[in-house]
């Protein structure tokens, strides 16, 4: 072998005891203070599950609670009868039947209403059963039109072309001490 390529060996390390190496036992633990470490460990294990019950509770109350909350139905008024011309079909606002205090303009709602005859009406669902976009009444071609995905719908609300699953939504309508009211319900999508 070449001797440059050997390399020498590192001197012993002066520091390093000589000798096996001796570990230091803990001193044993007594009985009271075995009991001290069971009776603490218990009790960390309470608190922590005690915080994470107390975090996970309003989450759990947040996906739990829409499924015991009636949906309120409310009849609300859109305007006169005699604000209505008889076969025309205007979009309506009112409010939602279940407006959350902090909604602003989303607790809104909206609507396509015709008036068939003097005291019939009929109102469909803003919209798409597709999706959810907002369809356009296009009085020329009486025809409902989504913008989104291409969704048509006939003046009756049913499907004309396009992906939507369904008929346009329709909403209950009466006529009570001169004004037109729908009733508010949820809206199904897909």
């Amino acid at each position: 072998m070449n001797e440059k390529d050997e390399s020498p060996a590192p001197p012993p390390d002066s520091a390093a005891p000589e000798g096996p190496l001796h570990r230091v036992e803990p001193p044993a633990s007594t009985p009271a203070e075995f009991e001290r470490r069971q009776f603490l460990t218990k009790v960390s294990v309470a608190l922590t599950v005690l915080g994470g019950a107390t975090i996970s509770v309003p989450g759990v109350g947040f996906v739990i609670a829409p499924l015991f909350r009636a949906t309120p139905r409310e009849w609300r008024s859109v305007g006169k009868i005699d604000a209505f011309k008889v076969g025309e079909t205007v979009n309506v606002e009112f409010i939602d039947g279940s407006p959350l205090p902090w909604a602003g303009v989303t607790a809104k709602s909206a609507a396509w209403l015709r008036r068939v005859s003097d005291t019939e009406f009929i109102a469909f669902s803003v919209n798409c059963t597709h999706l959810g976009c907002p369809v356009r009444w296009m009085a020329e071609a009486r025809l409902f039109m989504c913008p989104c995905h291409g969704g048509v719908y006939y003046a009756d609300g049913s499907v004309a072309a396009g992906p939507p699953p369904r008929p346009l939504t329709q909403y209950a309508v009466r006529v009570n001490d001169g004004e037109v009211q729908i009733r508010t319900a949820p809206i199904p999508l897909g």
